[in-house]
């Protein structure tokens, strides 16, 4: 697509048009990337900080009887409950960046409890179902952009973001309950 839009911006003879929106947009994406990354890195400090404080176990013990249900062969003392709890939550804040470097973790942490080692176990694409859809909050990226958009009002997406957001986390546990009876 980048070559047929300079091809096409030579032929129509607008090449210094493409030149100057490559070079704005280029200085805008860093400047984008750096207030992400300071929000980023906001979000998974304040995690750390409440894992280290127990605060996130104290989470994980009161949410314990649904994580069981979601994922009943994992432990609920297990390290991959923990690494599971912080994903959900900094997803659920915005801070779905945040939330990878936990998700990982919690995929390889299941992958030890795993029995099979050469494919995904329910347990694993459970969670990976819930990360996709994953309920928002607090859209905090979504925010960002549209503030830097120049919205008169970036707050007005919150109600219909955690709508949307909800079903569609919804849909894809019931879904994959289903399928993991279907297929047993």
């Amino acid at each position: 697509m980048i070559t047929l839009g300079i091809i096409g911006s030579i032929c129509f003879n607008n090449l210094h048009e493409t030149n100057q929106a490559i070079l704005n947009e280029g200085t805008r994406a860093i400047e984008f990337a750096i207030t992400l990354a300071s929000v980023m890195a906001l979000w998974m400090g304040i995690m750390n900080i409440a894992k280290d404080s127990g605060l996130i176990e104290k989470i994980a013990n009161k949410i314990s009887p649904l994580m069981k249900k979601l994922f009943p062969s994992v432990p609920l003392n297990h390290k991959a409950m923990s690494y599971m709890v912080m994903n959900m939550v900094l997803n659920m804040l915005g801070a779905g960046n945040g939330a990878t470097a936990f998700g990982l973790k919690a995929m390889q942490e299941l992958q030890t409890v795993n029995p099979n080692k050469k494919k995904a176990s329910n347990d694993m694409i459970m969670f990976l179902v819930i990360n996709i859809s994953s309920i928002q909050i607090i859209p905090f990226t979504m925010l960002k952009i549209r503030m830097d958009a120049g919205s008169t009002d970036p707050n007005s997406i919150i109600i219909t973001t955690l709508f949307a957001t909800a079903i569609s986390t919804i849909v894809g546990i019931a879904s994959c309950k289903i399928l993991q009876r279907r297929y047993k």
